[in-house]
């Protein structure tokens, strides 16, 4: 199972500067993705910047949206563009996924109607994937660059809902289980894969799930401010997250077999601390 790293720009307080050294350093160690979180109401760096201001200092590691409320962005042909210049910058290593989001202020502050969020994804994702798959074709009226891959970068759906699930089965080449859930990775990784059966896909979704983590002598209590900080607004969610994050090495180990066994292909660990450093923990007790 490949280990990924989320980028800390949700940390408050965390700059640009170290956005940019946690990229390097996961570079460097043979990590296998960057992923990134988004908000639009909240002091987050934007997760389509992030990852070309990424593409820029590293050479191989994969670069995810994970992941991305596009809807609330409105249509699909700025977005496409951001995506596939993206892909273009880094040579391919765009992996974009995709949710419906769960923030009534995010789509507020952007002018967008919160109602039939899943539906405009579904059709906002359709749309970029035709623009893709069109894009440098004929001398006027493309929307370029052409991506890496034909048909533009895979997409990977997130999401826990039967509508998520569906949504995952009908448009995508992957599945994003989001971190701390109620309900166990295995049950959830489950169904997912009954779903997509179910929607007649005869090749298998990449598995791909997050979780927290908080290492060193510190990590349980920068774990507990950090979820209470950004889940502000979540109420018992924050604390429940809280307590799911991994906070030692023994226990990342144990999250790794556990996810692996249920059929995980990738498992993003997102940071509750700024701290690079916490890149070289996470490494090492990976492969401890």
């Amino acid at each position: 199972m490949d280990v990924g790293v989320g980028l800390p720009t949700t940390v408050r307080g965390v700059d640009g500067s170290t956005v940019l050294e946690w990229a390097r350093r996961a570079d460097a160690h043979g990590i296998s993705s960057l992923g990134v979180l988004d908000r639009l109401v909240a002091g987050n760096q934007e997760p389509v910047v992030t990852l070309a201001a990424a593409a820029a200092v590293t050479r191989r590691i994969r670069l995810a949206t994970t992941i991305l409320i596009a809807a609330y962005r409105g249509g699909a042909a700025v977005l496409a563009k951001q995506l596939a210049t993206v892909d273009d910058l880094s040579g391919g290593r765009l992996a974009v996924g995709v949710a419906a989001g769960g923030r009534a202020d995010d789509f507020a502050a952007a002018g967008q109607p919160y109602e039939r969020r899943g539906w405009r994804l579904d059709a906002l994702v359709t749309e970029m994937r035709e623009i893709w798959a069109s894009a440098g074709d004929g001398p006027t009226g493309r929307i370029g660059p052409r991506p890496a891959l034909p048909g533009g970068p895979p997409i990977w759906v997130g999401g826990h809902t039967d509508a998520a699930l569906r949504r995952a089965a009908r448009l995508g080449q992957g599945w994003i289980a989001g971190g701390s859930s109620s309900v166990p990775y295995p049950e959830l990784a489950a169904r997912a894969l009954a779903v997509w059966d179910a929607e007649g896909r005869t090749d298998r979704p990449r598995m791909v799930a997050l979780a927290y983590f908080s290492l060193g002598t510190a990590g349980a209590d920068q774990a507990v401010a950090h979820m209470r900080q950004y889940y502000v607004h979540a109420g018992p969610y924050a604390d429940r997250a809280a307590a799911q994050t991994v906070t030692n090495a023994s226990a990342l180990r144990r999250t790794l077999k556990e996810y692996e066994s249920a059929g995980c292909d990738e498992l993003i660990f997102f940071p509750c601390s700024g701290d690079p450093d916490q890149v070289d923990l996470l490494v090492e007790a990976a492969r401890t």
